[in-house]
């Protein structure tokens, strides 16, 4: 019997290592809870702000208004550099990590 050697790629990337105990992917916090999706209109070292829109209803007119809503999240160091104002994200619900976060950001859609 002839053996097939195959031969496997290693792939390196090149993304710093994270080292953030309030990433999720990488640290300890744990999410759950609900998901949003929005787009980033300010940006701090540590946090962001994101903001989408949603309809409510009101009942005594009878009729739909338009509404934003504006979150603010945790920003990861792994994904500080990747994510800029403008970009669509998602981010999710996490323990209270301070007065006004209480999501974190989980992944960039574009």
């Amino acid at each position: 019997m002839a053996e097939k050697k195959i031969k496997t790629e290693v792939k390196i990337e090149s993304k710093k290592v994270c080292s953030d105990p309030k990433c999720p992917t990488h640290g300890s916090l744990r999410t759950r809870g609900r998901i949003f999706r929005g787009a980033v209109v300010r940006k701090f070292p540590k946090r962001i702000a994101i903001e989408f829109e949603r309809t409510l209803y009101i009942k005594k007119y009878e009729r739909y208004a338009k509404t934003k809503t504006r979150l603010h999240a945790r920003l990861p160091d792994c994904m500080a550099d990747s994510i800029n104002v403008g970009d669509y994200i998602e981010i999710m619900e996490c323990r209270p990590l301070s007065k006004i976060i209480k999501f974190v950001v989980t992944k960039k859609i574009r």
